[in-house]
């Protein structure tokens, strides 16, 4: 960090609260970083809107994060959602119109101060990432640029509910821990004596999001709302998509730049879920000034020469050895400047009998045929990786022994994929509900087989992602299932491997059936990156402003801690953490206690028997007096539905006020009908 920088984070402004009013006289909480002379010179202004609690749960992130706008000559705020946080109201679910529209309203009103030029753009990872898009498709006047970051245009098909139609494990997990969060309390030092009058209120409006998104398993009206592939016609604004390749989010970046016709840029790092400038695996960038450069373009006026610079840059990861966690990753940086580019052309594969390769001898009948354990996937790494636990995909081999397997030959020159590819198969299995995972990977001459990529389908899904029908047993059915994007080069002597199995258990919840799987045919696309240029680029290292005088309690921990097979009884069982520890924040005079856990459990000869559990506990500690949430979600199978157990129960001063129970049984869509 240079000595002018320093200097002008240590004189930003801190505005605490923001209060942001509506028309319907709830307000808005926030936090303001601006330049000291904000209020005689106006600037103009960075958003970013979520629900994580400015006031504590993300203080630390946000004030390195805005305040560093600030020094750049930003007004830079952080506005809690309605419901959360500080912010007046409740919170019932995610990506609302009612948050759309209070967002809407924020934007007029701070465009209106006179310490505002009028200009405004809104930053975003994750939930802001999502309404960032979102909002920018209301098409506030002021509303010039947006930065969404390890976000989806597409709730249904591309986020952590449902992939290929297949429900997801995050579906529960992230639900749990919305489903706490949803009923925690205001500060009583920013509202005042009514905190407890909002907390009840809070409290009495939640409903379990992961049954609320069970009960949605087809893409419907309610999955549709706020997904912007549905009319990217409607977003005016200048768009920078950023994702990473580790990240469960990824693929939007691409569609959006295929598909959006207001200027746009696309960035795709190797991290993961992350902003780049705290991003692992690394390498880290010094993401914050990268964006600077975009706001001074967009906002400002300021030529940057951004705009000139190729439309998409990606990391291009390179083979090595897999692994759980990096500290950073293999690899080097590429740019195209269109996407689609031309530099990348569909070379199609076709499946033999453990074969794969532009042309086969016809056979004379299935060219697989495997019956895969429930259990198939525990080397699966998470849906969505963070980078800083052990969340990351390991050694596949054990995954491919429960797999059909389709190989090519060793490779006589590097092959670089850029994009997503494309599997279609014509399948049969022995019953009505089924799921097909289908992994690329790379395998080294010593046998290390490297995922590469992934995608799932579920086969009810197989006429269209808005109905479900039960698949015709032991009849052919063609399905078309599309890989994640990736970027990633294949080294010489080394070769790709196809590997389709029928679970990918728990990053999929699956199917209650041992399912025999026959593969009749099929074919690979794959998107290859002819011209191998590489570009020495030039991004900097990580800066952002100091984290805010604090004391660890607990340190953070995130990961898969154990995946154990208990031979005496045939089940495997998955623990993971999913802990933000404890750590006292002196500024506000406050210890948060953030926990969880999940354990899953998959018996092998019977996955109906087959349970997800996730805890969380969220405590507010302060002398004088402390408030607490806990929660327990479970999911498990009865007959032809899933079956969703909640708990709530919120404590003041380790004395209950509030608890209640859930116990519910969602039809599963395309079960088949008694």
């Amino acid at each position: 960090m240079t000595d002018d920088l320093a200097a002008k984070l240590a004189s930003v402004c801190i505005v605490e609260p923001l209060w942001i009013p509506l028309s319907d006289n709830c307000r808005l909480s926030g936090r303001m970083f601006a330049p000291p002379d904000f209020e005689h010179t106006p600037v103009p202004a960075v958003l970013e809107l979520m629900p994580y609690r400015t006031r504590d749960r993300s203080r630390g992130k946000d004030t390195q994060t805005h305040s560093y706008f600030a020094a750049r000559g930003y007004a830079s705020i952080r506005i809690d959602i309605r419901g959360s946080g500080d912010s007046d109201g409740v919170m019932v679910d995610e990506y609302t119109p009612q948050e759309w529209a209070d967002a809407v309203e924020a934007i007029s009103w701070i465009a209106a101060q006179p310490w505002c030029t009028g200009k405004v753009g809104i930053i975003g990872l994750s939930w802001s990432g999502f309404n960032a898009l979102q909002i920018a498709a209301q098409r506030p006047p002021a509303l010039k640029a947006i930065v969404t970051t390890c976000a989806s245009d597409d709730r249904y098909n591309d986020d952590m509910h449902y992939m290929g139609g297949c429900l997801l494990g995050d579906n529960l997990q992230y639900g749990a821990t919305l489903f706490t969060w949803l009923g925690t309390p205001p500060d009583p030092l920013i509202v005042g004596d009514r905190w407890r009058d909002m907390w009840i209120a809070r409290l009495e409006a939640v409903y379990p999001p992961p049954l609320r998104w069970i009960e949605h398993q087809e893409r419907d009206s309610y999955w549709k709302s706020g997904s912007v592939c549905e009319d990217y016609s409607r977003i005016d604004a200048a768009v920078l998509a950023v994702g990473g390749w580790a990240d469960g989010y990824t693929n939007a970046v691409m569609r959006l730049l295929s598909h959006l016709r207001s200027p746009r840029k696309g960035l795709i790092g190797p991290w993961g879920h992350a902003y780049p400038h705290f991003g692992m695996p690394g390498p880290q960038i010094d993401f914050l000034g990268y964006v600077t450069r975009w706001w001074d373009h967009w906002l400002k006026g300021v030529n940057t020469g951004m705009m000139e610079e190729p439309q998409l840059v990606a990391w291009m990861q390179e083979s090595e050895s897999p692994s759980n966690t990096y500290q950073n990753r293999r690899g080097h940086w590429v740019a195209e400047p269109a996407w689609p580019s031309p530099n990348v052309t569909r070379h199609n594969l076709l499946l033999g009998n453990g074969r794969l390769q532009g042309t086969v001898e016809p056979a004379s009948g299935p060219i697989a045929i495997t019956t895969t354990s429930p259990d198939l996937g525990t080397d699966s790494g998470e849906w969505c990786p963070y980078g800083w636990g052990a969340d990351m995909p390991q050694d596949q081999r054990m995954e491919d022994g429960g797999s059909a397997l389709f190989d090519t030959a060793p490779l006589s020159e590097p092959l670089q994929l850029l994009g997503g590819p494309e599997c279609r198969l014509v399948v049969r299995v022995n019953k009505q509900e089924a799921m097909l995972s289908v992994r690329l990977n790379d395998v080294s001459p010593d046998g290390v087989s490297r995922r590469v990529t992934y995608g799932l389908f579920n086969l009810a899904h197989r006429h269209s992602q808005e109905v479900s029908d039960p698949v015709p047993v032991d009849q052919p059915v063609t399905v078309a299932v599309k890989l994640k994007d990736v970027g990633y080069e294949v080294p010489v002597g080394h070769h790709l491997r196809l590997a389709v199995s029928t679970a990918y258990w728990p990053l999929a919840m699956g199917v209650p059936h041992r399912l025999k799987l026959i593969i009749d045919s099929g074919s690979l696309t794959l998107p290859v990156r002819s011209d191998h240029s590489r570009i020495e680029l030039e991004l900097g290292d990580a800066v952002c402003a100091p984290y805010p005088e604090h004391h660890v309690v607990r340190p953070s921990h995130r990961g898969r801690l154990a995946v154990t097979r208990d031979l005496q009884n045939s089940i495997t069982r998955v623990e993971v953490e999913r802990s933000n520890g404890s750590f006292r924040l002196d500024d506000v005079n406050l210890t948060l206690h953030s926990t969880g856990t999940e354990t899953y459990t998959m018996p092998w000869s019977d996955p109906a028997a087959a349970t997800a559990e996730a805890r969380r506990s969220v405590r507010f500690e302060r002398a004088g007096g402390d408030c607490e949430v806990n929660t327990i979600s479970r999911l498990g199978f009865q007959g032809n539905f899933y079956v969703f157990e909640g708990y709530l129960e919120a404590l003041e001063n380790q004395r209950t006020i509030f608890k209640r129970e859930w116990n519910e049984k969602i039809r599963r869509s395309g079960a088949p009908v008694a």
